[in-house]
């Protein structure tokens, strides 16, 4: 028996307790709304786990202007240009918004915020918390202050299962509960649930995470956009830990260095060396590991023993793994870390479908293009998530008419799209394997059982993989490793999805022959 909650109709639904979910909301406030998150509030979110902090032009010798300029060199001409200024220009309304909602942002002697640098950053302009905790105190700070507002719901233990529509409109969301199922009829929700890490074996991310957001809006004939730039973060910890614990790049940007097994400075004739874009780093580290060899982090020069004041998290998780970092060799490989895809929104966080707004990583607002420049992804979780807010605010709540005939809600299981997805979509990319992994996880989207939704997901990045015919950014093939002159962002529909995935397996078929 599904249970209606009528008491919450016409609630504003938050789907997703990271930082844009916890903005909204409060932002919201006192318009009554719901958050709805399968664990504790704020727990399993790739925002607590971020260790570099803000992107935001806040020092002297900064400017928005040379924040969008980096920003727009990392994305690799795939930037929407507009959508980008727009949210850099936010960035220090976004910071003073957090210092209001209780975040205690790490400032100097002089009582200034304390500016780290990041790789592809020209100036110091990183914002962070406890060092390398920015993620999780930035999240601790506004949970407690989403718990002293009274406006707003939690349902704990509630997972997302399908977008209800009345025709093209939303009108309700149904969830598995710990006591069965339940609809929340209402016809503004907000998707921000985080990314797709957990598709992959090896990633920074939480394992649950495997895009469940994208399967949604996907699933509801939302258009979604560029779904094929994966970004791995070049420098996880490589570890028996799982998820792979990050050794974020500020640890670079404070003059660490990568070496191989042979203590050769692999980086150091690339452009920006160690602080090169992350597909850069991470594709050179990805050629020294597939030669057989090793890859480290050096940080004992420029660190030492000032490692565990500077990164005490990352110090924790290298000790818990048996390395001191102030005197060893800390070894590093890629790892699944952002996704520079999603679902497609306006400047306002609006998709396609009416009444659905996606705020943060499920989102592909443009400002990220081919490649994210790093610490951008809390910066535009914050701005986007605060304007999704201002712009359901001015929509008026109407009747949701909730289907009389509700779907199945299987409980979804990356187990089998996992080893497909690792083995054919990562750093290097070649039609071969982005075939094989189209026909390998179409099946399971159409037997519509608990793989079906991640596999949704997996198969929208191969589609747009296929098509995507040049190396750029996070996607790089080796059947194509250069750029072409012109080109530009994807957008499509899952069902346009299904129809290139249906005519290519013969193709793939004959080709594997």
């Amino acid at each position: 028996m599904t249970e209606v909650l009528h008491d919450l109709a016409g609630h504003v639904a938050i789907v997703g307790s990271g930082l844009a979910g916890l903005m909204a909301a409060l932002t919201l406030a006192p318009q009554p709304t719901v958050i709805v998150t399968r664990a504790a509030l704020g727990a399993e979110t790739s925002s607590a786990w971020a260790q570099g902090g803000i992107a935001a032009s806040m020092g002297a010798d900064d400017s928005a202007e040379l924040h969008l300029a980096d920003t727009l060199a990392a994305g690799d001409g795939l930037c929407d240009p507009v959508v980008a200024a727009s949210i850099i220009a936010e960035a220090p309304a976004a910071i003073a918004a957090l210092e209001r909602a209780g975040v205690r942002f790490d400032r100097n002697g002089a009582g200034a915020l304390s500016l780290g640098l990041e790789a592809a950053h020209s100036r110091r302009r990183i914002v962070h918390a406890e060092g390398d905790g920015s993620g999780a105190a930035i999240v601790r700070a506004l949970v407690q202050a989403v718990a002293n507002t009274l406006s707003i719901t939690v349902l704990e233990g509630y997972e997302a299962r399908r977008l209800l529509l009345d025709g093209e409109r939303i009108s309700g969301l149904l969830c598995a509960t710990p006591k069965g199922t339940a609809v929340l009829p209402t016809s503004r929700i907000l998707l921000a649930t985080g990314g797709i890490g957990g598709l992959f074996d090896a990633t920074t991310n939480p394992i649950g995470n495997f895009g469940q957001g994208v399967a949604l809006a996907a699933s509801a004939g939302a258009l979604l956009a560029d779904m094929e730039f994966v970004q791995f973060h070049p420098t996880a910890l490589d570890s028996r830990r799982r998820p792979l614990a990050l050794v974020s790049e500020a640890v670079r940007g404070e003059g660490a260095l990568l070496v191989n097994e042979r203590g050769e400075r692999f980086m150091a004739e690339v452009s920006g060396a160690e602080l090169a874009p992350r597909d850069v780093v991470a594709r050179a580290i990805s050629a020294e590991i597939a030669r057989g060899g090793r890859v480290f982090l050096d940080a004992r020069k420029a660190l030492g023993n000032r490692f565990a004041a500077r990164f005490p998290v990352i110090d924790a998780l290298c000790r818990e793994a048996g390395i001191d970092p102030s005197s060893e060799l800390i070894p590093v490989r890629p790892a699944v870390h952002y996704h520079m895809g999603g679902v497609a929104t306006d400047v306002y966080s609006r998709s396609s479908v009416s009444g659905l707004w996606v705020a943060g990583e499920v989102a592909s607002s443009g400002l990220h293009g081919a490649n994210r420049l790093a610490s951008n992804s809390l910066l535009e979780a914050a701005v986007m998530g605060m304007r999704a807010a201002r712009d359901i605010a001015g929509v008026s709540c109407s009747a949701a008419n909730v289907p009389s005939t509700l779907a199945r809600a299987i409980a979804p299981d990356a187990s089998l799209v996992r080893p497909i997805v690792s083995r054919h979509l990562g750093v290097l990319r070649n039609a071969g394997a982005i075939h094989g992994a189209i026909a390998a996880l179409l099946p399971l989207v159409e037997s519509e059982g608990p793989a079906a939704d991640p596999a949704i997901v997996a198969l929208l990045i191969a589609v747009f993989a296929s098509l995507r015919t040049e190396s750029r950014g996070a996607h790089a093939r080796t059947d194509f490793p250069l750029k072409l002159k012109n080109t530009q962002r994807r957008t499509m529909r899952l069902s346009d999805a299904l129809d290139i995935a249906r005519s290519t397996i013969p193709y793939s078929f004959a080709r594997s022959a």
